[in-house]
């Protein structure tokens, strides 16, 4: 059996202990072939169906509090005997190459509880936030862990990759800090299946930023969305809210649906970021080559997807 076939297999069955060397395979850019191997046994059409997990999107300005928010959302998942992991996707050095911020330091965990993983992925470049391996990340552990979480630090484009990537988003806003005007004239207010207003401590600062948020969702028509404050801070207030309003939002969603959308806009983009508009003309252009994905299975797996389009653009 190979490497990526015993790691798929020991995801399968829930070995957590399987994610470091899961998510090594994936970054490791010369060994994309057996990349590609894990992420198709561990596809839909593999497992049966989607995997299990919920993938949530956390994005947000840096500074507005997010590594708290996601200490506290770590421990009130593991309350609920959640098995999590974190992808926390930061700038990259331009030296090594490597994460610049390093979340997983700035993430509170109890290093033996062996259920909860926290993996640092540098951005490598990209635009919209995310490294190009972590959407085969979060897809692989998907498949052992109850939630996996990606956290990016938002930069603009990286609030709509991520809404690509997760069934989820949470989006983090610190009080008075004039966001709710900024996200309604870039768009992003059209993003978030949740807005979250972090250090509600701060009172009154707090609740003006809330119906700053609601006025803002309401002019857009967007009054479904739930705005939540919570403290992260002790003692911890909305972070039971924070779950529930992302339970809630995952239990509504047409989940085939919207993880098959995912993965064909995810080959899209990963085509394109490796041979470029030249590569999407060889194609027929964006909408011959959301044709071509679209005739594809359901179920399948984001680097056979890619391959179809290397396939025909060549």
């Amino acid at each position: 059996m190979s490497e990526a076939a015993a790691l798929a297999a020991r995801l399968r069955d829930r070995d957590l202990s399987a994610a470091p060397a899961a998510l090594n395979l994936v970054e490791n850019r010369a060994r994309r072939t057996e990349a590609a191997a894990l992420l198709a046994e561990l596809a839909p059409e593999r497992l049966g169906g989607e995997a299990a997990a919920h993938v949530v999107g956390v994005t947000g300005p840096p500074g507005a509090g997010k590594s708290m928010l996601l200490s506290a959302l770590a421990r009130g998942w593991r309350g609920r005997a959640r098995t999590v992991a974190v992808l926390a996707v930061d700038p990259s050095s331009k030296r090594s190459g490597g994460a610049l911020l390093g979340d997983r330091a700035r993430i509170e965990a109890d290093p033996a509880d062996r259920a909860l993983f926290i993996r640092s992925m540098a951005a490598g470049g990209r635009l919209g936030g995310l490294a190009p391996a972590t959407r085969a990340a979060a897809q692989a552990l998907a498949a052992a862990f109850d939630v996996v979480v990606i956290e990016t630090v938002g930069v603009g484009q990286s609030e709509t990759e991520v809404a690509e990537a997760a069934d989820s988003v949470a989006v983090v806003v610190q009080p008075g800090s004039g966001d709710a005007l900024q996200f309604l004239k870039a768009g992003i207010m059209e993003v978030p299946d949740v807005l979250v207003v972090t250090k509600a401590d701060l009172g009154a600062l707090a609740l003006r930023t809330v119906r700053d948020l609601q006025a803002a969702l309401s002019a857009l028509g967007e009054r479904g969305t739930p705005v939540v404050a919570v403290s992260s801070i002790h003692p911890m207030t909305g972070i039971d809210e924070l779950i529930e309003a992302l339970d809630a939002h995952r239990a509504g969603l047409d989940l085939p649906a919207a993880r098959t959308r995912a993965r064909r806009l995810g080959a899209l983009a990963d085509f394109v970021a490796e041979h470029g508009e030249r590569g999407l003309r060889a194609l027929g252009g964006r909408r011959e080559a959301e044709r071509l994905l679209a005739e594809q299975p359901a179920g399948a797996a984001e680097p056979a997807l890619v391959r179809v389009l290397e396939q025909r653009a060549s």
